[in-house]
């Protein structure tokens, strides 16, 4: 056991290497950098603003450098501070690539990076004045809200769910619950959203449910209790929206893995033996049937985590990570879209360590440490 899991976590290290280094490769190549983004937001901002902003870094240089950064001027005019006409001085270029950390090689900077993420230091967002971390930080109750949220639900529904279906396979209920769970799986989550906005939130029928944040503007002056009523109803719609998907997913899963655990060999054997049909189906084809749910959850938890909310948390305004990490790439906000790549990327490699485990915990006779790396 210790040797397997002393591989894994040694694996991690090039897997971990080979994202972050594919990721660079492909950053490099994007057009509209940081670089480009400031350059083009200060070309958009105000003569004044503008102005001030050109002439502190223009005249830094022209006092250590005795470059005439005034402009020409037509005859009989006063001089003019506007640059607007001539756009950014190369000098002030160079000044932002220095503060983006662009002015050094590529390969010198992934290094860099890679170190800093070794101590976990992620360095500053490039346009928000707080670091990568707090910022993660402030972001993940809203994602902690809506992943977990969404999965005990989905669980907690769709395996007993599963089960029974499998138990009644072909009856009444096999079927319509069938015809159900077939429309929500395909019902985008974000579709079913804007219905449940439509319908319950003051589209256009009824106003029911709040639709913006996961709290009340008067959280805090509310009693305790009325703060987890005010938060769950909050969460009613969102969470209805992600778990869609999900639910029916994992319910046809459970179902499929259970049949084919119920029409093998030892099933029948224990039957034979006079074996009630709940002890055989909680006994016997239980643990053996949902070895492959274990193995799809370390994705399912990602994804719900992280990439599931991003449309859902843009709908209903909630600012989490997925909000977060999509807003950075828009904004070629690195620091940012590195941070977040690299955790949950580190975190993913963890939770497939752990539903390893979980697996030989589950049925000892799976044993990852006999087979051959």
């Amino acid at each position: 056991m210790g040797a397997y899991i002393l591989r894994r976590l040694l694996l991690m290290i090039p897997t971990l290497l080979g994202i972050m280094a594919v990721s660079f490769l492909v950053i490099q190549f994007a057009p509209g950098g940081p670089v480009e983004q400031a350059i083009a937001r200060m070309s958009g901002m105000n003569v004044e603003a503008l102005s001030r902003i050109t002439g502190t870094v223009e005249g830094d240089f022209a006092g250590q450098s005795g470059i005439d950064t005034s402009g020409p001027t037509a005859a009989g005019s006063q001089p003019t501070a506007y640059r607007g006409a001539r756009g950014l001085s190369p000098q002030f270029i160079a000044q932002i690539e220095r503060q983006f950390g662009f002015d050094k090689p590529p390969l010198e900077r992934f290094g860099m990076m890679l170190w800093n993420y070794i101590r976990f230091d992620f360095g500053r967002s490039y346009y928000r004045d707080i670091s990568v971390i707090d910022l993660i930080v402030e972001k993940m109750p809203v994602s902690i809200s809506l992943g977990l949220w969404m999965m005990l639900i989905s669980y907690g529904i769709s395996i007993p769910l599963g089960i029974a279906k499998a138990v009644r396979d072909g009856s009444r209920f096999d079927v319509w619950t069938s015809g159900v769970i077939i429309v929500g799986y395909a019902i985008p989550g974000f579709l079913f959203a804007i219905l449940l906005i439509i319908l319950f939130a003051g589209g256009s029928f009824w106003s029911i449910f709040p639709l913006r944040g996961l709290t009340s503007a008067n959280f805090h002056t509310l009693p305790f209790h009325m703060q987890i009523l005010d938060y769950l109803w909050h969460l009613v719609l969102p969470i209805a929206a992600m778990a869609l998907g999900a639910f029916a997913t994992t319910t046809l899963l459970t179902k499929n893995s259970f049949l084919d655990e119920i029409r093998k060999q030892y099933v029948m054997t224990a039957r034979a033996k006079g074996l009630t049909e709940r002890r055989v189906l909680y006994r016997h084809v239980f643990r053996n049937a949902m070895l492959i749910i274990i193995a799809g959850f370390p994705g399912a938890f990602i994804g719900a985590f992280f990439g599931g909310s991003l449309l859902i948390e843009t709908i209903f305004s909630l600012d989490g990570l997925g909000l977060l990490g999509f807003e950075s790439v828009l904004n070629r906000d690195y620091p940012v879209v590195f941070a977040t790549l690299y955790i949950f990327s580190l975190a993913g490699l963890v939770i497939g360590l752990i539903s390893d485990l979980t697996y030989m915990w589950i049925d000892p006779r799976i044993d990852f440490e006999a087979r051959e790396v």
